[in-house]
């Protein structure tokens, strides 16, 4: 989570940085960090990452049904077909933000994600693959004790600049991980923390 979106830990035991709206804390409550294997959310999710360098991630959860909208409901097979016509419009769409590299690299990344599925059968399964099929789980205080980088993200982020994607730093990579729920970062007294880890063992990964 991008040190703009930090903040004090509320009366609950919430992470910090979720309490600031409405949105943030809904997103937190459920989403953050709950474990995927559905490659059309860890799409959706590779594309909200990649849009938030440089930015807060409340800047672009606000932007989501714009981002859907555009990008053809996440279907990575659409994205990747995407013409050059079509990414010139959306520099003229305000529900995203108009980046131009960031929206061409949304369809580069399309394609370097198809071939991802084609190789390994799933994204998923390239994902998962790094962590052995197991959740990182950490026990931070609070946010002070988070990190924005690990020796993981550093190679995954390696790796997949290898295979074609764009926007996809060590940073960028690592709030990926977190999101998707390969780590857990919920402080160790936010409610959700407890009860991800229940779910977790309850449905094990195939």
């Amino acid at each position: 989570m991008s040190e703009t979106d930090a903040g004090d830990s509320p009366d609950d035991g919430t992470c910090g940085w979720a309490v600031h709206t409405p949105a943030m804390r809904a997103y937190h409550d459920a989403e953050w960090g709950v474990p995927s294997r559905d490659d059309h959310h860890l799409f959706e999710m590779l594309v909200l990452e990649g849009a938030q360098a440089g930015l807060s991630w409340s800047t672009i959860l606000n932007r989501r049904a714009g981002y859907e909208r555009a990008f053809e409901g996440f279907d990575v097979e659409a994205v990747a077909q995407l013409s050059d016509e079509r990414l010139e419009e959306l520099m003229g769409d305000a529900g995203i933000i108009r980046n131009r590299l960031k929206i061409v690299g949304t369809r580069k990344n399309a394609i370097a994600f198809q071939r991802v599925q084609a190789e390994f059968g799933s994204f998923a399964d390239y994902l998962w693959g790094w962590v052995g099929g197991e959740r990182i789980v950490n026990h931070p205080q609070g946010l002070g004790d988070l990190v924005a980088t690990t020796e993981l993200s550093d190679r995954l982020s390696k790796d997949l600049k290898k295979r074609g994607f764009t926007f996809v730093g060590s940073t960028i990579v690592y709030a990926y991980l977190e999101a998707v729920g390969l780590v857990d970062d919920h402080v160790d007294s936010c409610p959700r923390k407890a009860a991800i880890a229940e779910t977790a063992a309850k449905h094990p990964p195939a």
